[in-house]
């Protein structure tokens, strides 16, 4: 990613926080969990994925298990993921090692998501600074997992508005200290949410081209 030789976003100050998890997880949650969701079609597809509803959800909970079990290992690997079994349910669709059972409904699905938002939030409230977990955009300690955590949260937030036919914006503060934590080439001096939508590749902003490809630096830095 390009360089744009900018210090920090405006509230990016301080670290990424488990509060700031559980708070990303909380706002996600009341999207999911409200009247007009409860009655939407949950197999629609999610925004512009592929993927159902229904499967973007699982997908989603599944990545926030996964950073929580990445914490885990006194050892953890350094060159792969703790080695789970993922699958398929057909070509194309997420792989993942949480699925929620059909019959729960949706309730039954976010109470998946907030139960694997919830494992990554203790991780990351109860590691040790020196404890690392891999990953293939660069081995996080627990900050860099809770950023991760809300990008995914974010971004897949938005996907499941879109297809569920709600309303949806990240929070300000939170966004800005993503983008600190893990995309150190971001524009600063814009919205803090737009800014993480462009970043990863979903939104534009005013003067610059979208990324072709995107990635984040989830590595600790000096």
């Amino acid at each position: 990613m390009v360089d744009h030789g900018h210090a920090e976003h405006p509230g990016a100050v301080g670290p990424v926080t488990a509060d700031d998890l559980a708070e990303g997880v909380r706002l996600v949650v009341a999207l999911l969990s409200g009247p007009d969701a409860a009655a939407a079609d949950w197999d629609r597809p999610a925004g512009t994925l592929e993927w159902s509803c229904w499967e973007t959800a699982e997908h989603l909970a599944d990545d926030l298990f996964s950073y929580a079990a990445q914490l885990g290992p006194q050892t953890p690997p350094a060159e792969g993921f703790v080695p789970f079994v993922y699958r398929r349910e057909a070509p194309g669709k997420p792989a993942n090692v949480v699925f929620a059972q059909r019959e729960a409904g949706p309730r039954g699905l976010v109470q998946v998501l907030e139960a694997c938002g919830a494992l990554l939030v203790a991780m990351v409230r109860t590691a040790r600074p020196q404890d690392r977990a891999f990953h293939g955009f660069g081995t996080a300690d627990a900050e860099g997992s809770a950023a991760m955590g809300l990008v995914e949260l974010f971004a897949h937030a938005e996907d499941l508005a879109l297809g569920l036919g709600l309303e949806w914006t990240a929070p300000a503060g939170i966004s800005a200290r993503v983008l600190h934590r893990l995309f150190p080439g971001a524009p600063a001096g814009t919205d803090p949410w737009p800014t993480l939508r462009w970043a990863t590749g979903r939104g534009d902003l005013p003067g610059l081209e979208r990324p072709a490809e995107w990635r984040w630096y989830s590595a600790p830095r000096d």
